[in-house]
């Protein structure tokens, strides 16, 4: 069997993975290895590797490599930290492959030590665009070192291409977090009421606020015009999910337990939500408002409208439940406004969205079991 090793380091990287994590741990051709690091195994961040072992999969590596920072510095350390460590645990589990899914830092160190350990890399999410953050960088730089290709849309597949990768190895699948949509039943708004323990009001958000990282306006800047905008909200409930660790990652969950602690008749916060409850609540919102990919990728599967604010996911293909906003407060309230228009909101029911290519495990499968070898060397392709 070939032993295909799933990497993640986030709890918004682990629910995309989760369905094909589950596809390989039933198959009979695959050994299955779980390498969980970066903010799964923080307590500060809310120990998210729980859910992992609560959906019944054995961790056969937990590689602690956060250092207590979020600054320039500290990620830089933490990434250091990574690349010994991750090398380490590559000589140990010897995989075949490694699957990388995304931009994160964690996942440059942990690319950069599979290509020195000659490990192939199986890269998903490639050739996507997200300008405010540095993760778009990053993102590239993983699909040079990677070796097969699994993209959401084809203009992305085309990017790849367009990187030096060969047509051959690159494969427009669709995104992974849709099957976990047409997967799940999910929760009633009475039955979530019940599950976090909350009572909806008329209007109801779910808030996802990521540091942009490239933007020259503060992180905490950023998320206050966000809260300003919130505060002009009447008979609305807000449900928080925290910011992952990134660059200021700490000074926004530091604003949002303040301004719960100030708002507790109308908001709420959560570490992380799980997929399931997660995707649940997108889908009984009015809108997900702030600049998570969530909004982007899934909400419009959900026929859930989007405020996306700000450049951290500008270059994206965006389906038309989604309005793009400035990162000043007039501009994020105008959008949420403009969620509430009732022409807007019929367009909702018919939205196609343009991330979904049907059955994305089930191709991703597809290609795993009739490729022979996975390779390290591989030859850059010219676009003639």
């Amino acid at each position: 069997m070939k032993k295909i090793c799933v990497t993640t380091a986030t709890r918004a990287e682990y629910g995309l993975l989760k369905p094909l994590i589950h596809a390989l741990n039933n198959h009979t051709g695959f050994h299955l290895q779980l390498l969980v690091t970066g903010a799964h195994l923080s307590p500060e961040f809310g120990l998210t590797k729980k859910f992992i072992i609560d959906d019944g999969f054995a961790i056969d590596e937990e590689i602690e490599m956060l250092v207590s920072s979020d600054t320039a510095v500290g990620i830089s350390k933490s990434m250091g930290l990574g690349l010994i460590s991750y090398a380490e645990a590559f000589n140990r589990l010897k995989p075949d492959a490694i699957i990388i899914l995304g931009d994160r830092y964690e996942m440059l160190a942990m690319a950069a030590a599979a290509t020195i350990s000659k490990i192939p890399i199986i890269h998903l999410h490639g050739g996507e665009i997200t300008e405010g953050a540095y993760d778009d960088a990053i993102r590239h730089a993983i699909s040079k070192l990677s070796y097969l290709h699994f993209t959401s849309t084809e203009d992305y597949r085309q990017r790849v291409i367009q990187l030096g990768e060969d047509p051959i190895r690159v494969f427009n699948v669709g995104a992974l977090g849709i099957d976990n949509i047409n997967a799940l039943a999910l929760l009633t708004k009475s039955e979530l009421e019940k599950e976090l323990g909350i009572k909806f009001k008329k209007f109801n958000y779910q808030v996802t606020f990521h540091p942009e990282t490239l933007n020259a306006i503060s992180s905490d800047e950023q998320f206050k015009n966000l809260l300003h905008a919130l505060d002009k909200e009447e008979d609305s409930f807000f449900i928080f999910t925290k910011a992952n660790a990134d660059t200021d990652g700490r000074v926004i969950n530091r604003l949002i337990d303040e301004y719960v602690m100030q708002h507790q008749e109308k908001a709420i916060a959560f570490h992380s939500l799980g997929a399931f409850r997660f995707l649940s609540v997108v889908k009984a919102c009015d809108a997900i408002i702030g600049n998570s990919s969530s909004g982007i990728l899934e909400a419009p599967s959900l026929h859930t409208a989007t405020v996306n604010i700000g450049d951290r996911q500008k270059g994206r293909i965006q389906a038309a439940s989604i309005i793009n906003c400035s990162n000043d407060v007039e501009a994020i309230s105008e959008a949420i406004q403009n969620t509430k228009e009732s022409s807007f909101k019929q367009t909702l029911d018919h939205v196609v969205n343009p991330y979904y290519n049907g059955g994305a495990v089930d191709k991703i499968m597809s290609v795993l079991e009739n490729t022979k070898d996975f390779k390290v060397v591989k030859h850059f392709y010219d676009i003639v």
